[in-house]
């Protein structure tokens, strides 16, 4: 019996009526479907055919969540469903919804917004959206009947730092890919914690300074993939709340130190004549130095060692500082 996901005719009023919220499927099978909410609604969510939100995949449970609006004021409870109900990323049985809220069953990830207009000129009818997408992938050849719906997205609508706190709460495991214009990273998760992660033409680079480069990252598409099996030499087990407080901590002291930095493209030479002799240096700063002076720029220098972009811009901007290091063309 195909999906079916809109409000039950029989419970509709005559005409056209204004429609003010809605939930917008931005992850998922039905990713671009949207679904009104009316005052005085109640919408049952589940795999069951006879509910008034058909999503069929095995993470959602018959009966899984019941949504209802009355006085303007969006509810949701969990109707003991196997999986949970995640909303922002916490698990919970009830709470109350509001503009921008995003809401994970299964595999899907609703985002309530706001809408103007009639429900005939607002409503995707979400059926069709799902069958367009199981259509393009049988085309493809890439079709596997017993594959489990991924999830899929783009950062702008979801970013990084919610992906992460909303796997981490349901324990998800798999890879999530994230797809710019200029990298591919892959993050590996175990039970909803970080096991490994990875940028494909930056390969060489600590696991975990990937996880803070990607943190950075505010453009692209994600996917989540399904888990593989792999080994990894110098795996991570990290929560996504500890990568989260430490990458923001950087990100905020990269900003500061930034504007006494010289520019990605910039070469990195020996100051001349030399200000201060280089026995004087720490160890770290001595082999900061050299690789400098090694790299065709201060972008690869970046690249090239294990120390975190913070760390080696502290470092650099203390050899700038001291006279040891100057920025000239590339």
């Amino acid at each position: 019996m195909p999906d079916r996901l809109a409000p039950n005719p029989s419970g509709s009023q005559a005409g056209p009526s204004r429609t003010h919220l809605a939930l917008r499927f931005i992850s998922g099978k039905y990713q671009g479907g949207e679904f009104p909410i009316d005052d005085g609604q109640d919408i049952i969510i589940g795999r069951s055919s006879d509910l008034d939100m058909v999503l069929v995949e095995e993470m959602v449970s018959r009966r899984h969540a019941h949504i209802k609006m009355r006085g303007g004021v969006i509810s949701i409870e969990d109707l003991g469903s196997t999986n949970g109900t995640f909303v922002n990323g916490e698990k919970v049985q009830k709470a109350q919804l509001k503009e921008g809220d995003r809401v994970l069953i299964g595999t899907s990830i609703l985002k309530v917004v706001a809408l103007g207009g009639d429900d005939g000129s607002v409503r995707q009818n979400l059926e069709s959206v799902a069958v367009r997408r199981v259509t393009a992938r049988q085309r493809g050849g890439q079709w596997e009947p017993n594959e489990a719906p991924r999830m899929t997205g783009n950062l702008e609508e979801i970013p990084l730092p919610d992906l992460l706190q909303l796997f981490g709460t349901s324990r998800k495991n798999g890879v999530l890919v994230l797809r710019t214009e200029a990298h591919i990273g892959r993050i590996y998760l175990k039970e909803g914690r970080i096991h490994f992660a990875v940028i494909e033409d930056q390969s060489r680079l600590p696991p975990l300074k990937s996880m803070y480069r990607m943190l950075t990252w505010k453009f692209g598409l994600f996917e989540l993939d399904p888990p593989e099996v792999k080994t990894f030499e110098k795996p991570l087990d990290i929560t996504a709340q500890e990568v989260l407080m430490e990458g923001f901590r950087q990100q905020d002291e990269m900003a500061v130190l930034m504007p006494k930095l010289p520019s990605l493209e910039s070469r990195l030479t020996l100051r001349t004549p030399l200000e201060a002799p280089l026995h004087e240096l720490e160890p770290k700063h001595l082999d900061v130095l050299q690789q400098a002076l090694n790299s065709p720029s201060f972008e690869a220098l970046l690249d090239r060692t294990a120390l975190t972009d913070l760390e080696i811009a502290e470092v650099v901007s203390s050899l700038i500082k001291r006279g040891y290091l100057a920025a000239g063309s590339r």
